[in-house]
């Protein structure tokens, strides 16, 4: 049955729910594996610092803010784990939603551990566990955006609509400091 439309209204009204099904189908098709291979944007470092500055600033060592104990016994399969977890490492945060603002978060990675309080100073190199730096590594999120994309094409023209377009945005980030002066130096910190 075909649809006769009594106004252009009706018509751009069907328009639009047809727009609406298709972002909504293109929503549900976003799984973990795909938002996993969303491309990141690229920020460009707050902090600059020289060799020569970081090797006069002054150390910084964060110490846990508040310490709330674990009833759990701690499972000592994940020792190991854990002493390289605990590690003291040198990195410099940065928090790109509110620049030079002190991140405050919460850390609790093995079972048995006591949650953590952490107040981490950005802009400036201090030390810390590489557990904390790694949590602080892992903060981002998915920014959905619709994009008019060319959704077929055939031989009386090329049919535009919208789809779902995933990028992931660096919340907060942790970078490692090299103390050392060497070229040859990997780009791994932790």
């Amino acid at each position: 049955m075909k649809k006769t439309y009594t106004s252009e209204t009706e018509k751009q009204i069907d328009q639009a729910q047809e727009s609406l099904n298709a972002f909504e189908s293109d929503v549900k098709e976003l799984t973990l594996d795909r938002m996993n291979q969303a491309k990141r944007e690229e920020v460009e470092p707050q902090t600059k610092l020289s060799q020569k500055e970081i090797s006069n600033s002054k150390d910084i060592y964060l110490k846990p803010a508040r310490t709330i104990s674990c009833q759990e016994k701690f499972n000592e399969k994940f020792r190991e784990d854990y002493n390289f977890a605990k590690e003291y490492v040198h990195f410099i945060a940065e928090n790109y939603e509110i620049i030079g603002e002190t991140i405050d978060t919460w850390t609790k990675k093995f079972p048995g551990q006591p949650a953590e309080y952490w107040n981490v100073p950005t802009n400036k190199p201090v030390w810390g566990p590489r557990y904390l730096a790694e949590q602080i590594k892992g903060c981002s999120y998915h920014r959905l955006t619709m994009q008019n994309n060319v959704t077929s094409a055939d031989h009386t023209g090329q049919y535009f609509g919208t789809m779902v377009a995933d990028t992931v945005v660096q919340r907060l980030d942790a970078r490692p400091v090299s103390s050392k002066k060497s070229v040859f130096m990997g780009a791994g910190g932790f």
